[in-house]
This record gives C-alpha cells, structure tokens and sequence, in this order.
C-alpha cells in the first residue's frame, strides 16, 4: 500500500480510501453482472428473490472482509482493533447488533419465511421481506375486518424475534380452526339448529382432513403436534340471551373470511325456513308476581 501511495504522490490512508472505493466499485458491479446473467435464465419470481438476496449478502460479505484487510494491514493487529473498538460500537450501536443477530436467527431457526403470515406485538400480516436490520409485513387487519389487507406495509426491525413472541399462522401447517358462535333464543327448537349448522358447515367448508393430515405428519416430525378429529363440530352452551351453537372447523389460513360468509349465507337462509328457530340478541326479561292494580284517576 505504502508503494501504491508514493506511485500516486498520495498518503497512506489516501491510497487506501481509493483502494476501498475501487473495491466497492468492482463488487457492486460483479454483483450486477451476475444478477442481470440469472435475472435471464430464473423465470420463477420467488427463486429470483432468494437468488437476489443471496447474491447481496455475499457481496456485502466480502466487501467488509476486503476493506478489514486493506485497513487493518497486519492480521495481528486485528484483534487489538477490535478489543479496543468492540466496547465502544456494543454501547452505540445495540440495536443495530440486535438486528443483525436477529436476522441471522430467522435465516437460521427458520421462525417464519417469506410468504408466511405471521402476528407479532399489534402487527398481523404477509411476510414480504426480509433484511439485514427489519422484515416487512403486508398488514392485515387492523381497522379491517376479518384477515383482509389494510395495504399498509410495516417495517418490523429483526430484535423483536428476541422480545416479543411471534404467531406463525402457516409454519408447517396451511390450516387454522375457525368458529363462528351462533345465538338462538331459549324458546328456539335447539337441536334443530345444531342440525342445520352440522349440515351447512359440512358444505361450505373445504374438505381439508386429506390434505390436513398429510402436512400434519410432516409437521409432527419436528413439532409434538396432535389432533383428536379433524371434522367439523358444532358445540352447545348456554349464554345470558339464549343457547349458543359454536359452528368449529379447519379452514385455509388466507380464506377464513369466504368461509365464514358461506357458513352465515347458509344459516340465515335455513333458520327463515324454519319458524321455530329464532336468532338471539341481549334482552331483558321482568318477571312480576301477584295481582297488578291499576288505579283508574280519570273515572268518577
């Protein structure tokens, strides 16, 4: 470096912050060149992403090591460098090295992926990105009924998998138990509803028990996960304004919502059929006992 420099007419740390620029340069145009040559033969947009990011984290990779090596001349001196320097950047720059700890953990243990829809502290949504200091949500919910986008997009920096628990709705698993309560009112012919329930939730939802069962094997490998049935049910208890038939059932994680308009399209059409079947709301009911009198001023 030090005849670099004197060929130059510049000093030593002249010299190595041109080096360092040309390093940069040279990396950045490499990583180019190789993804404009893949960006030809991938068509598949997700093998495109990964192949995209992986291209990046390698270039980024050897860049820092490239310019350690060109600033920090003799390796010996590394780990002085670093001793004297690590107390320093571990006070300034904490959550900084939360998040690239925690970006290495989600490549790693694997937590969610993009593409899993994931709920962590307020946030539910699409898993869309993830970077080296924050992973990106498409939201849903929120102000939005049901599991319908609200088209934001959150930034969630990577420290949270440290602080805060995470729901992964389809790790292993593309199915959620979905329950819809029905009210009917005490006077109701019950078990007729339960019985018109059973048949509409046996249409409207998917026959998911095949399809269920096989990725619950595969889950069950890594995951002490089980299941006693896996069938619709409809379950009955008593509530304070009437008798509640909770309608429960495996459903597709992203089609929750079609499913509960169809099982409710169903039901509201059969119970008008029926006259002996009346929906349930909050009410108050007064009993009074014994004779009523009512004092008549008016007459003579």
């Amino acid at each position: 470096m030090e005849e670099l420099a004197k060929s130059l007419g510049v000093s030593t740390n002249e010299a190595k912050a041109i080096v360092s620029m040309m390093v940069i340069v040279a990396y950045m145009l490499v990583r180019w060149l190789v993804l404009r040559i893949v960006h030809r033969q991938v068509k598949d947009e997700e093998v495109w992403y990964r192949t995209r990011k992986i291209v990046t984290y390698v270039a980024f990779f050897l860049i820092v090591v490239t310019l350690v090596r060109i600033w920090v001349v003799p390796f010996g001196d590394l780990a002085t460098y670093l001793g004297l320097v690590s107390a320093g950047v571990a006070v300034a720059l904490a959550d900084v090295l939360k998040n690239m700890v925690g970006w290495g953990y989600i490549l790693s243990r694997r937590p969610f992926r993009v593409g899993d829809r994931i709920e962590t502290q307020d946030f539910s949504g699409d898993v869309i990105d993830i970077r080296l200091f924050r992973f990106t949500i498409l939201e849903i919910g929120n102000w939005v009924q049901a599991d319908h986008s609200t088209g934001r997009i959150v930034h969630i920096p990577n420290q949270v998998v440290f602080t805060a628990p995470i729901a992964n709705y389809t790790e292993g698993f593309e199915f959620i138990w979905h329950e819809i309560p029905i009210l009917v009112t005490f006077e109701s012919d019950w078990k007729k509803a339960e019985t018109i329930i059973r048949d509409v939730i046996g249409k409207a939802a998917p026959d998911v028990t095949g399809t269920a069962l096989t990725e619950l094997r595969k889950t069950a490998q890594a995951y002490r996960i089980k299941y006693g049935h896996m069938t619709p049910t409809v379950y009955v208890s008593v509530e304070d304004s009437g008798i509640q038939l909770t309608a429960r059932m495996l459903v597709p994680v992203r089609s929750r919502r079609d499913i509960n308009q169809k099982v409710w399209r169903g039901v509201l059409d059969a119970f008008a059929a029926e006259h002996a079947i009346d929906l349930a709301y909050p009410t108050v009911r007064t009993y009074l006992q014994g004779p009523i009198r009512i004092d008549d001023h008016g007459s003579s």
